[in-house]
């Protein structure tokens, strides 16, 4: 069973060796570290961790937060596949596609960028409507998206008025790109979250661009 544990921990010298040790003590293998952030004294770390099966995720919780300024920001399982190449990887999928481009898009990017669903939504005459969506997308639409088109990646208030219900229920996290100057967007969404940081929304932004350049 694996979870992916998003931390921030005092940006020092073996701050993530001590988070190493503590959650080894409760039977946690971290295979895999992104840095999402650093800020001024602190850093925001990805940790993909191995457990037993029938391992509480509380337990890696108490362990990490046992550590002096450690704080666990969301756990969740994860299930996705461990490469330190991932954006390279899927923009070569895009490129080499011979059809679907778009769907090979969005099935990709909740891997790539550590999401729940992401979705691919344009404009129409009756208003926004989706394109494509990845597996986990959800079922309800949202029709009326009043910050279409999109000049700039940003994260989005998952309060507004214009994300169904649903969504706000499941306290889903969401952050948008423009693809290109298509009117196009490509948005995500993390139910449970967490909030997207700005090297994420950045991230992103880039990963879009290059997209929509390969998409001509």
């Amino acid at each position: 069973m694996s979870y992916l544990l998003r931390v921030q921990l005092p940006d020092r010298p073996g701050s993530l060796g001590s988070l190493a040790v503590a959650l080894g003590s409760v039977g946690a293998d971290i295979l895999s570290l992104d840095v999402v952030e650093r800020g001024a004294g602190f850093a925001i770390d990805d940790l993909v961790v191995d457990v037993e099966p029938g391992s509480l995720p509380d337990t890696l919780i108490t362990a990490a937060e046992a550590l002096p300024d450690v704080t666990v920001d969301s756990i969740r399982p994860y299930a996705g596949i461990l490469d330190t190449h991932r954006e390279l990887e899927l923009i070569d999928q895009v490129a080499t596609a011979t059809d679907d481009r778009l769907q090979v898009l969005v099935d990709g990017a909740p891997r790539v960028l550590r999401v729940g669903w992401s979705v691919v939504a344009d404009l129409g005459p009756r208003g926004a409507y989706r394109v494509v969506g990845s597996s986990g997308a959800p079922e309800t639409h949202a029709t009326d998206i009043p910050w279409m088109p999109l000049e700039k990646p940003m994260a989005l208030d998952g309060e507004d008025d214009w994300v169904p219900r649903v969504w706000r229920d499941m306290n889903t996290t969401l952050a948008a790109a423009p693809l290109g100057t298509t009117g196009r967007v490509l948005m995500l969404g993390r139910p449970g979250g967490p909030e997207f940081r700005p090297s994420e929304v950045a991230r992103l932004g880039y990963l879009a661009g290059i997209i929509a350049t390969v998409l001509g």
